[in-house]
């Protein structure tokens, strides 16, 4: 299994990036989300963790949204990724857009978003995924299917459709702050371009890496 990466836009070069890469993954996002893209969810990620052990555990979540000071996705803080950060926030994302012959690798922090900031998008959250919210102990062992689903029946006949879901108290966003941002675009013969930005004191470095 083997394919040849032929870019549509060219490679990448120093000369296109943004000055910093928040910017730069703007860019790329909305490219990546414009109608027509090959990707299906191009706002899914892995996020790797590891726990005090040092044993690593990575899933694909979906981020939310992304600003100048990172990018937030949000859990249950009872699930096993949320329980690694509280322990080391260190943490990678990885953007898999293969069908775009791209990749995006964070390295970075994570912390905790605001009470307010997870109220608010729990709010626009459709009245099914609030419930849901509720019902799951994420990362949890349960006996069964049919206990989750009597837990989501009970839930929804105490707070019916149209009625405000509290916002659990369990439940939250974090925001990842890059350190490093590495954008991975394919190139033929193997030769991709990996241009990385580092966090610096001052500004942010970018540098080529070696594919």
């Amino acid at each position: 299994m083997r394919e040849q990466y032929r870019p549509r836009d060219g490679g990448l070069l120093e000369s296109d990036l943004a000055p910093d890469p928040m910017r730069q993954f703007g860019r790329w996002f909305a490219q990546a989300a414009r109608p027509g893209s090959p990707l299906a969810e191009p706002n899914a990620m892995v996020v790797a963790t590891a726990d005090p052990s040092g044993r690593p555990a990575s899933r694909t979540v979906l981020l939310k949204s992304f600003d100048a000071a990172g990018f937030v996705f949000y859990t249950n803080y009872g699930s096993r990724k949320a329980q690694d950060i509280a322990a080391n926030p260190q943490v990678a994302l990885l953007f898999p857009w293969h069908p775009m012959s791209r990749q995006v690798h964070v390295s970075g922090t994570a912390v905790r978003t605001s009470r307010e900031e997870t109220a608010a998008y729990f709010r626009s959250r459709p009245h099914g995924s609030q419930l849901g919210a509720w019902a799951s102990a994420q990362s949890s062992v349960i006996a069964s299917r049919e206990e989750l689903d009597a837990q989501y029946a009970e839930l929804l006949r105490r707070h019916p459709p149209g009625s405000e879901v509290p916002v659990p108290p369990h439940w939250g966003g974090f925001r990842v702050a890059p350190e490093s941002v590495e954008f991975w675009q394919g190139r033929e013969n193997r030769l991709h371009d990996r241009l990385r930005y580092v966090r610096t004191p001052k500004a942010w470095r970018i540098e080529r890496l070696s594919p």
